[in-house]
């Protein structure tokens, strides 16, 4: 394996660092204090991130995207972690890939306008009864002569207050074994009978909206059916490994963010004539933390690899997002030690990456979660 980064490569995490710290990291400050990414705002960070190429990196050149391999699409997103969600997703875009399993026909009306810029689509799949255990999910599509009748409700939906479309996780029926089969739908956010409503209050991510959508008898018709029918629990999985990769590699943008300052903090606050750093009590804290950040860092990127080449499994992607996510929250921690009562002050973004991390072990599938998938599957092949 070849450790170095290629030249393509380099001017990416150059020009997305360059883009973050222009662009994105001097609106900070008004999201933290207000707790809102102003619509305006957000359309002028979407337009110049659209100019610079940014938008829909996730996405291959054939319906538009920028084609990145997955090794260079971790290190765009670990670029843009260095900021909050409010502004480096919803400032640029990046489209569910679950998008790519549409049909033509729901590609141009969805997915190209989404690679444009023109369009934003949320992922409803967790609900009040049912967040990690996807087969107890209630919302239920049923048939409807030529459509499909959509009765449910969903929470903790990200940035549908922004989105044009959501793309519907429902129960349509059973599969052999009798447990809940799943379907996927591609449900426009004015479709009668679909209510949203403001989410919960959240410590992390403030101005990155969580909502509520109430599917009130929704129909639709059958071309909303994203994929096969029956298939949505696959089609999620999916989906997720990808999104699994964007959390880890988010996280490491921030850990390293969090380590700069506290080097930096560290070589030049003195306390008893000399740098503080030179203390063991700070030194090894930032010994730990760079070598967890590292070690995290070579797991989110292995499993990278592995994905490019087709041989990367759930497990992989869970090591990768359990470590990364389990280190910023340490990193973040021994950040604001190292600062001491400043570190909790707003005038540096410590507290807010620390608050920041808190929630990155519990969305797109907790550290529990995860730990459950590696450890299955070392167990599964002795039949246990």
């Amino acid at each position: 394996m070849d450790f170095g980064l290629t030249d393509e490569q380099r001017s990416i995490v150059e020009v997305t660092r360059a883009f973050v710290e222009r662009e994105l990291l001097p609106h900070e400050e008004e999201v933290e204090r207000t707790g809102v990414l102003r619509p305006e705002l957000a359309a002028q960070i979407r337009a110049k991130a659209l100019a610079a190429g940014l938008c829909a990196a996730n996405m291959p050149e054939e319906v538009g995207g920028a084609g990145l391999d997955t090794v260079t699409w971790v290190l765009f997103e670990k670029e843009l972690g260095r900021t909050g969600y409010a502004l480096q997703y919803t400032g640029v875009p990046r489209p569910s890939n679950i998008l790519l399993a549409g049909t033509e026909a729901q590609r141009e009306r969805y997915l190209h306008p989404c690679v444009r810029g023109e369009k934003i689509d949320c992922l409803a799949m967790t609900e009040p009864g049912a967040g990690s255990d996807m087969r107890a999910m209630r919302t239920r599509a049923t048939r409807d002569g030529d459509g499909w009748r959509i009765r449910g409700t969903k929470h903790f939906i990200s940035h549908a207050d922004e989105a044009d479309f959501v793309i519907l996780v429902a129960v349509t029926g059973s599969d052999d074994a009798g447990r809940a089969a799943m379907s996927v739908f591609l449900v426009d956010l004015d479709t009668p009978g679909l209510t949203v409503h403001d989410g919960y209050r959240n410590v992390s991510h403030r101005g990155y909206t969580n909502s509520i959508l109430d599917f009130d008898d929704v129909r639709v018709d059958e071309g909303a059916l994203l994929g096969e029918e029956g298939k949505g629990f696959e089609l999620a999985g999916t989906w997720l490994g990808s999104t699994r990769l964007q959390v880890a590699a988010s996280c490491l943008g921030r850990a390293e963010r969090a380590l700069e300052l506290s080097v930096a903090h560290a070589a030049s606050r003195e306390q008893f004539g000399q740098p503080i750093g030179r203390f063991q009590g700070v030194g090894f804290k930032l010994a730990d933390m760079t070598t967890e950040l590292r070690a995290a860092e070579l797991m989110t990127l292995h499993a990278a690899w592995k994905y490019d080449r087709g041989t990367a499994t759930d497990a992989d992607i869970a090591m990768a997002k359990l470590k990364a996510t389990e280190m910023l929250a340490m990193v973040a921690d021994e950040a604001i030690q190292i600062h001491g009562g400043m570190g909790l002050m707003d005038e540096l973004p410590l507290e807010r990456i620390w608050r920041d991390a808190r929630i990155e072990r519990i969305w797109d599938g907790t550290s529990e979660i995860q730990r459950h998938i590696i450890s299955r599957s070392l167990l599964r092949p002795r039949g246990a």
